[in-house]
């Protein structure tokens, strides 16, 4: 099995997650902060060489209806930019509702005591958090979807 980066695009940040190519578990990694497309690709081709990754897996954000919108087709845009800059191919996974189930199991935001509303670094925090916990859903699903479609060998006669 190749080792898979998969990645959760926004607009400001990338989270990113890796597939173990032994056990097959997928681990989130971190967040890049967006730059120029030749920044990014920079950054996605030494941490694709740092974790010996073969092929991205791009989290496509379709509408609850399955269509693809404004930021389905930049983030498009930004992985065709991605893999003529860096040579991985990209697989596409859907996206929907990964955010919202990241976003789920994080604890409480910390409440500035004097305001009672979160702090600027909770929220910081907890977004990167969440970019790197919604790559990981993304990947795992992309697993699952390649094990479903896996052909089957045939038991061996005794």
């Amino acid at each position: 099995m190749t080792r898979l980066l998969g990645l959760d695009v926004g607009d400001r940040r990338v989270g990113v997650a890796i597939a173990d190519d032994t056990s097959g578990a997928v681990r989130p990694l971190g967040t890049l902060r967006r730059g120029t497309l030749e920044e990014d690709a920079q950054r996605l081709a030494r941490l694709a060489t740092e974790q010996r990754a073969g092929e991205l897996v791009v989290g496509l954000p379709l509408d609850m209806g399955g269509g693809e919108g404004e930021q389905a087709r930049r983030t498009r845009t930004w992985a065709s930019e991605m893999t003529a800059r860096t040579g991985l191919p990209v697989a596409w996974r859907d996206e929907r509702l990964t955010t919202e189930a990241a976003e789920a199991v994080q604890p409480p935001l910390h409440r500035d005591r004097a305001s009672g509303r979160p702090t600027r670094s909770a929220i910081r925090s907890r977004r990167v958090r969440v970019d790197r916990l919604a790559a990981a859903r993304i990947l795992q699903a992309e697993l699952d979807a390649r094990t479903r479609e896996a052909p089957r060998q045939p038991a061996a006669e005794a």
